[in-house]
């Protein structure tokens, strides 16, 4: 299979993601501001998931771009991955339709980090592809980012149990950090003359 052809299954999926979000949220019963206000959590959930689909699709894009041929163990890693993310709209619906209760958010923590792990899996299947000296393997050599979120969403977890809010902004900053897109794999393909 031609990458392109994986990038295009995956972007169609992400696509329906969003669209399911969105459709999720249900339109006020009264036709004032206090009708609309009402829907702050629902909202805010939605923001938050919208954020974190558009930064894995962003970096499923800059990941994907450093595959020559997909194999089997890709498209099952990647297809693992999309597992996770589609269940974004249905930990966004209830954590938002219960105002950040403790169980939802601790859910929605939870596939977060699934969602991050089966991205770290996809990333090795792709690197396992690659010769051991190669370019991109030495830019994956460090991953504070990864690490870092990793424990920001393990405490997040954990603060949804006596603070769901608390953990609501601890998944906020885990978005902030990787609103910029994983520059890594374009400088090591640049170094590799490698072109799209």
């Amino acid at each position: 299979m031609r990458r392109g052809r994986l990038e295009a299954f995956s972007d169609g999926v992400l696509a329906i993601v969003i669209t399911i979000m969105v459709l999720e949220m249900k339109v006020p019963e009264g036709g004032d501001w206090a009708a609309l206000g009402a829907l702050w959590p629902v909202f805010l959930s939605y923001v938050l998931s919208f954020v974190y689909v558009g930064i894995y699709w962003n970096n499923h894009h800059h990941l994907i771009a450093a595959v020559d041929r997909v194999n089997a163990s890709i498209m099952w890693a990647n297809l693992h991955l999309l597992f996770w993310l589609t269940l974004v709209p249905f930990v966004t619906g209830w954590m938002g339709e219960n105002e950040f209760a403790a169980t939802p958010t601790t859910l929605y923590g939870v596939v977060l980090i699934m969602a991050a792990f089966s991205y770290f899996i996809l990333q090795g299947r792709i690197l396992a592809s690659h010769p051991s000296d190669s370019a991109l393997r030495h830019a994956f050599g460090r991953d504070l980012k990864g690490k870092l979120s990793l424990v920001l969403n393990v405490v997040g977890i954990v603060a949804a149990q006596f603070a769901p809010m608390v953990a609501f902004g601890i998944y906020g900053l885990v978005a902030i950090i990787w609103i910029i897109p994983d520059r890594r794999i374009e400088r090591a393909l640049r170094e590799a003359g490698h072109h799209e």
